[in-house]
């Protein structure tokens, strides 16, 4: 069982300033976010989800992935919803040279290719989202340097855990989330158990209490 909290507690994010964690807002607005895809059919299941209530989020890609299933990819972006990358091979940067960690990032940089998905996007930013959250200052601030936005969030719900159950990872979303909060889930296999069945729970809760989902 992990240790990390499901709400990222508020001196994590004065340790760390130039990462986003949530944004300042008064209206009822949520960041929904994915990592680790695109993955065949459930990144196309949750899509549907998404479009149920129209919602848009901000997916996180592993480089590899997009190589890999490319239309899954384009329809992610047909649909609406931003982009972000999440390095080729889904590193750790605690255990990864920053030479080797910047180079796997450009790898994923080239095949999502931020400068032709800025043409078409009214948002022209990179975003970045480190693997498992690690990442070491020398990295984060390269990365900064080359114009990437380091997006983090304010809860994590858990849904690759296996320790957990769907009711848990539901509840850590439903119980942790407010105005500006950024919420984490996966449209990886490991994790597709508990985030499809959590996914249109909050989506139908948030709704109804006057929520909109919207991408960064």
């Amino acid at each position: 069982m992990t240790i990390i909290p499901a709400k990222i507690p508020s001196i994590t994010k004065r340790i760390f300033p130039n990462y986003v964690w949530d944004f300042s807002s008064r209206d009822k607005t949520i960041y929904l976010t994915f990592d680790d895809g695109p993955t065949p059919e459930i990144t196309t299941w949750t899509l549907e989800q998404l479009n149920k209530y129209n919602a848009k989020a901000t997916f996180f890609c592993i480089g590899s992935n997009v190589e890999k299933h490319p239309e899954i990819f384009k329809t992610i972006l047909k649909n609406g919803h931003s982009i972000g990358n999440h390095t080729h091979n889904h590193l750790k940067g605690w255990q990864t040279s920053k030479k080797d960690y910047l180079q796997n990032a450009k790898q994923a940089e080239d095949i999502i290719d931020f400068n032709q998905l800025n043409k078409t996007q009214e948002k022209k930013q990179k975003l970045f989202r480190p693997p498992y959250g690690k990442i070491k200052p020398s990295q984060g601030k390269k990365l900064i340097e080359l114009g990437y936005k380091i997006i983090m969030w304010s809860v994590i719900t858990f849904d690759w855990e296996e320790s957990i159950t769907k009711e848990e990872c539901l509840k850590n979303a439903i119980e942790n989330t407010s105005e500006g909060n950024i919420i984490v889930f996966h449209d990886s296999v490991k994790a597709s158990k508990n985030m499809m069945y959590a996914l249109p729970k909050v989506l139908d809760y948030f709704s109804k209490k006057g929520f909109t989902f919207k991408a960064i």
